[in-house]
């Protein structure tokens, strides 16, 4: 009914130009309103104005490169193919923006740990209000055919406040040497090399990261968060839809040459495939692999400087947002030993989105006598609808395992339910309900018998 209305309210104001030109004719000729009057068919009819368009999508200009706005929904790799055409040096900014209203309330069953005079297993009291805004700076550079930088800065995050770069790469995709044979072998192979997120998974294509969270239909990221940035190199190999993907990193997210005899390589394989079956199907599905035997401070599950969406759940009374910056996610704490995968399958049938997370850790600290595992399994499907402007979704994530100094498994379960609304393209509204619970934890553990709950609402720019 409500779109009868505005076409009936557009056709009145396209044609009020008309009718007040024929109103006019007729008081010329002193007929009267009612009468009807023949124009001159030697007369032009009056031209409506040209349409000004509500919104027009930047255009991208720079090759094999993600849009950070909703053209970007789904694109995990970046994209082999070539975009647009090399027309030379190119310069690229771009920000995105986030903000969340949260309206939690947390609960726990933990027994007091008193120490002088103060309860380390009391919750802070928590309500609802703003959290803080963060944003992401993007610059890209087209050095060349095929061949681009990258560097992405938090310029506002939960744990890091400061100015804090993420990442800066080179992107591979293309010969700099004018060559027959190298050129055919750049068709289908690309190469990653600087400090970059390392590309463990699907699912860090699909999270919120920091500012950047047009990507996310949620607002929350997993329980166990799998996203950290290290230095090295990735090679893919890339043809009719299949891929696979070979790396080596330092293992750890900071660059040192000290306790050499306590740090080795990390070693990166993905296999995969990514099907257009028809216009409206799709389906896509990898497996990866992390490995690192020696590290001093491994951060696969903990890597993440912008920290958590849910601030001060099951936090004590001491709780800070930047030194407890994490709160509501489940880290590992394998920071010198860790093997770890991961299968992502991601279905796409018309509207219809359906993706999977199933992954399993082992490993240990190294004051640890033995190594543990943790797993993870997450399922989502959304609906995108109202020609992808609008789209409804749930989550359900589980993590099971043992934690370090924990005799016995825990397990963690949050559900997730929401929707969002592109306003356009570059701009997204969210709202997100969310319920986590916190069993088999010890007594003595601030989450024992643990539960947060409520609402979130996020709004999110990026261009």
């Amino acid at each position: 009914m409500t779109r009868i209305r505005f076409a009936v309210l557009a056709a009145l104001l396209g044609a009020s130009p008309v009718l007040a030109q024929d109103a006019t004719a007729r008081v010329a000729s002193g007929a009267r309103a009612d009468t009807t009057v023949v124009s001159d068919s030697t007369t032009p009819p009056a031209k409506r104005a040209p349409r000004t368009p509500r919104y027009e999508a930047p255009p991208i200009e720079i090759q094999h490169f993600r849009a950070p706005d909703q053209r970007g929904l789904n694109v995990f790799e970046s994209p082999k193919e070539e975009n647009v055409p090399f027309t030379g040096f190119k310069l690229g900014w771009g920000g995105a923006f986030t903000q969340q209203f949260q309206n939690l309330t947390h609960t726990n069953t933990a027994a007091p740990k008193v120490s002088n005079g103060v309860d380390a297993n009391q919750l802070i009291q928590i309500g609802p209000g703003f959290n803080n805004a963060v944003a992401n700076l993007f610059l890209n550079v087209q050095l060349a055919k095929g061949i681009r930088v990258q560097v992405e800065t938090y310029a506002s995050a939960r744990h890091h406040q400061e100015s804090w770069v993420k990442d800066g790469y080179f992107l591979i995709d293309a010969s700099p040497i004018e060559n027959e044979v190298l050129d055919k072998l750049m068709e289908y192979v690309s190469l990653k090399v600087g400090h970059f997120e390392v590309n463990f998974g699907d699912t860090h294509f699909r999270r919120s990261d920091n500012g950047q969270t047009m990507y996310n239909p949620f607002v929350g990221n997993y329980i166990i968060d799998d996203f950290t940035t290290e230095i090295g190199a990735e090679a893919y190999l890339r043809r009719n839809g299949y891929m696979a993907m070979a790396g080596m990193t330092g293992g750890e997210i900071h660059g040192s040459v000290t306790s050499p005899g306590q740090k080795g390589p990390t070693y990166l394989l993905k296999l995969g495939t990514d099907q257009q079956v028809t216009s409206d199907i799709r389906y896509r599905l990898t497996g990866s692999m992390y490995k690192t035997d020696r590290s001093v401070g491994n951060t696969l599950t903990s890597g993440d400087r912008a920290g958590s969406r849910y601030y001060d759940v099951l936090e004590n009374t001491a709780s800070n947002e930047t030194s407890n910056a994490w709160s509501g996610a489940i880290q590992s704490g394998m920071r010198d030993y860790v093997t770890a995968f991961v299968i992502n399958p991601f279905v796409k049938v018309g509207g219809l989105e359906v993706y999977g997370n199933f992954e399993t850790h082992t490993g240990a600290a190294i004051t640890e006598l033995y190594r543990r595992t943790v797993r993870q399994s997450v399922g989502e499907a959304l609906y995108r609808f109202a020609d992808n402007h609008l789209y409804l979704g749930g989550r359900y994530n589980v993590v099971n395992g043992e934690l370090s100094g924990m005799a016995n498994d825990v397990n963690v379960t949050r559900s997730q339910l929401g929707g969002g609304w592109f306003v356009t393209p570059n701009v997204l509204a969210k709202l997100e309900f969310v319920n986590q619970q916190y069993n088999n934890f010890p007594t003595t553990d601030i989450r024992s018998g643990g539960q947060f709950k409520g609402f979130m609402a996020e709004g999110a720019v990026a261009f």
